[in-house]
């Protein structure tokens, strides 16, 4: 494993410095939601009850009079989108700030990620009016890029911490999962309906300023605990672009997720490539990766993941671990995975770490980094 002073990486990169999540109050067992609606079809009752979630954190309309949910259009789902994300990242914004001793006032850059509905100013402008972020926040929003989303944000986030040394940029992934759903009778709506939940993730990227007065300089001790963002890779699988998209459903005049049966194996046939990448020049093999943060995207997809690299059940307990107590969160479960990792205690200073996000495109994102 190559020694600090042998790192091909500058030691004055960007730094994770803190994250944070948040959830709506309301959570539900797969088991509470199938009894809420009366979903008695077995097939349908199946696939809630066999993908190693047991709980998700939903914002949901009661039950129709006849039984089943209550029908919500595109607007009340766009206005719940709105409502549900921006108290979920406001919330999740404070506590990362809160976490790193930073109030609104040092936050330089903003960037916000969502694929669950779309806003005209967007979340980023919303975000630095209700938190009272300076007016002078440089800004983006990322949006529609799906559940690969968040490491696609931290780019620029990233990006724009090592251009700006000593100043805070932060990151917040807003899903309103359940402002995407389409209530049917059909596998389709089934899956997406089963699998996805709502959450929001912070995370806050700092670069050492001039002279070293910077991010383990200058701030409180926990802060300089998080790893440096050595590097990115990307692998887009052009053949999949349609196994994971939003369609336009004229039945029910609202938009309607899709995946692909196979997609889950298609993205675990290409991550080892995509990690080579990420890996080469570095000195470093597969081996000593000693923390694996990857996208929660569903049982399948992890097993599928895990495989392809000989991962064990241990590098991937957050993971699995986050699905279970939340399913699928979208662009922040990797996020929840990372939080839970610093929980632990247990990561060292040298310790590598590779963060993994997948999604629409068909796309793996993928980051290296070091504590």
């Amino acid at each position: 494993m190559p020694t600090l002073s042998e790192s091909p990486f500058p030691d004055n990169g960007p730094r994770i410095v803190g994250a944070a999540t948040a959830v709506p109050p309301e959570s539900y067992t797969q088991r509470e939601i199938l009894d809420l609606y009366g979903i008695t079809d077995p097939r349908l009752r199946s696939l809630f009850l066999s993908g190693a979630i047991e709980r998700r954190h939903l914002t949901l309309a009661p039950p129709a009079p006849g039984g089943g949910p209550s029908f919500e259009s595109q607007g009340e789902l766009l206005a719940k989108h709105r409502r549900t994300g921006l108290d979920m990242g406001r919330r999740a914004l404070a506590a990362c700030l809160e976490e790193i001793g930073a109030s609104v006032d040092d936050v330089g850059y903003l960037c916000c990620v969502t694929t669950t509905g779309l806003l005209t100013p967007g979340f980023s402008a919303l975000l630095i009016k209700e938190a009272g972020l300076p007016s002078s926040c440089s800004r983006v929003d990322v949006v529609g890029m799906g559940c690969n989303a968040g490491l696609n944000g931290l780019t620029t986030v990233a990006g724009w911490a090592a251009t700006h040394p000593g100043r805070l940029a932060v990151m917040v992934c807003i899903e309103a999962c359940s402002a995407a759903y389409v209530f049917d009778d059909t596998m389709r709506s089934a899956v997406v309906n089963s699998l996805f939940g709502d959450g929001s993730a912070a995370v806050a990227v700092i670069a050492d300023a001039p002279g070293g007065a910077g991010a383990e300089s200058s701030a409180p001790p926990g802060r300089a605990r998080g790893p440096r963002i050595l590097k990115f890779a990307s692998r887009v699988i052009p053949e999949a672009i349609d196994a994971m998209r939003y369609d336009w459903d004229d039945g029910h005049g609202k938009y309607s997720f899709y995946l692909e049966r196979d997609i889950p194996y298609v993205v675990g046939g290409s991550v080892e490539e995509v990690i080579g990448r990420l890996l080469d020049g570095t000195g470093l093999r597969r081996s000593e990766i000693a923390h694996w943060l990857i996208h929660s995207g569903g049982k399948k997809v992890i097993d599928s993941v895990r495989v392809n690299l000989g991962l064990t059940r241990h590098d991937v307990r957050h993971t699995t671990s986050v699905l279970r107590d939340y399913g699928n969160l979208s662009s922040g479960s990797f996020l929840f995975s990372y939080q839970r990792l610093a929980a632990e205690d247990v990561v060292r200073p040298g310790d590598f770490g590779v963060l993994m996000t997948m999604g629409p495109g068909s796309t793996v994102e993928t980051a290296l980094a070091r504590w």
